[in-house]
């Protein structure tokens, strides 16, 4: 075993509550794992934001070979913020263990414990640039309208007994409560004026739980993807909804898609919004991108 000086630290954020509450019974083999391969580990339970911000201000970022983050995507929204606030440019890594998951699916993180050590301790990294809306930063996905604040409206309890199926429920029992609402979308190149049901601002490709809501998306490419639900009969609703399910919805009449660097999103009415799961700004939303902010661990290099 080396001097203590010899060692790199590590961060541990992980949320106790995400998924089935599972992860917290793994931190001791985490710990054994990264100290074995030289990493000293800072466990810091995320639910107490307030002490990880601490700890994001006083820390000697020299020090750090890496930042872990366990949870969903509003915990890993969460250490991103405080990455991107306090210039804090240390490679991260994603133990996914979420209800959804839908950033690390489109990394392709796996969800055995294990393989998410070897590669948080490997030597591969991809780039992945980050969202800001109105300030606040998102990796995933923006969402708002009539069906977009489902996560927000779902039993935290159902959500960890059933997982991705319970978001499915509580968004069938919202459709009687559809209605078109408008809104202006400005960007370099053009100007819309659309009615719609909901709304995505993508950086990932899945959100709540389907896989290929946006296909096109590649988070280093310096642009969001734009998908915007319009107003539609009933009728549509259920061949559209199998469309987004194989991901070959782009193209449908009723879908508004473009990509961006940059979007002001506005209405005369309240919409409610959503940031990666977690409630989201009221309107107007000013949309912009931090290209390849992040250098994450994964299974294949592309650096």
């Amino acid at each position: 075993m080396g001097e203590l000086k010899d060692y790199k630290k590590a961060l541990l954020v992980y949320n106790p509550f995400s998924g089935n509450g599972m992860f917290a019974s793994h931190i001791d083999h985490i710990l054994e794992r990264f100290q074995d391969a030289g990493y000293a580990i800072l466990p810091i339970r995320g639910a107490r934001s307030e002490l990880l911000e601490f700890i994001f201000t006083v820390m000697d970022v020299s020090e750090y070979g890496r930042i872990i983050v366990a949870g969903g995507d509003g915990t890993i929204n969460l250490v991103v913020n405080l990455m991107v606030k306090y210039d804090i440019h240390v490679p991260l890594s994603i133990f996914p263990s979420g209800t959804a998951n839908d950033f690390a699916y489109y990394l392709e993180l796996p969800d055995q414990i294990d393989e998410m050590i070897d590669i948080a301790l490997g030597d591969k990294y991809t780039f992945a640039d980050v969202a800001n809306c109105n300030g606040r930063c998102y990796v995933n996905v923006a969402a708002m309208g009539n069906m977009v604040d489902v996560s927000q409206k779902t039993d935290p309890n159902l959500k960890n007994t059933l997982g991705v199926f319970a978001y499915y429920m509580k968004g069938a029992s919202e459709f009687t409560k559809l209605r078109p609402l408008p809104v202006r979308l400005t960007t370099p190149d053009a100007v819309y004026e659309e009615e719609m049901y909901f709304m995505l601002v993508m950086n990932g490709c899945s959100a709540g739980g389907f896989k290929h809501v946006s296909p096109d998306s590649d988070v280093s490419d310096g642009l969001l993807d734009v998908l915007l639900f319009r107003d539609m009969h009933l009728a549509d609703m259920l061949p559209l909804l199998f469309e987004v399910i194989q991901g070959k919805h782009t193209e449908n009449k009723n879908i508004l898609h473009f990509k961006t660097s940059e979007l002001l999103l506005e209405s005369d009415e309240y919409i409610p919004t959503d940031v990666d799961g977690e409630h989201g700004e009221k309107l107007p939303l000013k949309f912009t991108v931090l290209p390849r902010r992040l250098q994450i661990t994964t299974r294949e290099s592309d650096i």
